[in-house]
């Protein structure tokens, strides 16, 4: 079973659904009086799960939109070099976005995509991001919803992988050594 493969549990369903409630809470109160509908970009695969609990906690009108950017490859540290593998299917010129990613680690990935987003004009852009690892940052960047910060562990679960295993799991983890090393 993937559970043995668990060190210790970092955060429990319910710390994760409190804290998505509180992220979804705020963006509904900051967005409110937009009159424009709101762009949720998820980062895909790792962000998917954080992504659609997210947006069912925000009250008000969403679109739904999605892309693959990646500077780790199958590694577990960042290559330098992102790669966009699947872009937006929608232009957002004059809209709000809402950038809806797993973890800010390097800040590579994140740093690149939000000028590649700026670049395109929209209204506004903001991160949400349910984890933020500062002690990996090698970029700054700056996350606008951040859900937790955390140490420099290798963890898995509620979406986040190692070699594209442990996405399912339903609450935060720390990796065993043995299984990446």
């Amino acid at each position: 079973m993937i559970k043995e493969d668990i060190e210790k549990v970092v955060f429990t369903e319910e710390e994760i659904r409190a804290k998505i409630r509180e992220l979804g809470q705020r963006i509904t109160e900051d967005y409110k009086d937009a009159k424009e509908t709101i762009y949720c970009v998820g980062i895909l695969k790792g962000a998917v799960v954080f992504y659609t609990d997210l947006v069912r906690e925000i009250d008000l009108p969403v679109h739904f939109d999605f892309m693959i950017a990646s500077s780790y490859g199958n590694g577990t540290s960042t290559s330098g070099t992102v790669k966009i593998l699947k872009d937006l299917d929608y232009d957002v010129e004059g809209k709000h976005l809402i950038i809806i990613e797993d973890i800010i680690d390097s800040g590579t990935t994140m740093n690149y995509l939000m000028k590649y987003f700026r670049e395109r004009k929209p209204k506004s852009v903001k991160l949400c991001a349910l984890l933020s690892k500062p002690s990996r940052r090698t970029v700054d960047v700056s996350i606008d919803y951040c859900g937790f910060e955390i140490p420099d562990e290798f963890i898995v679960g509620y979406g986040l992988d190692y070699a594209e295993k442990y996405r399912n799991l339903p609450f935060i983890g720390v990796l065993k050594p043995e299984i990446y090393a």
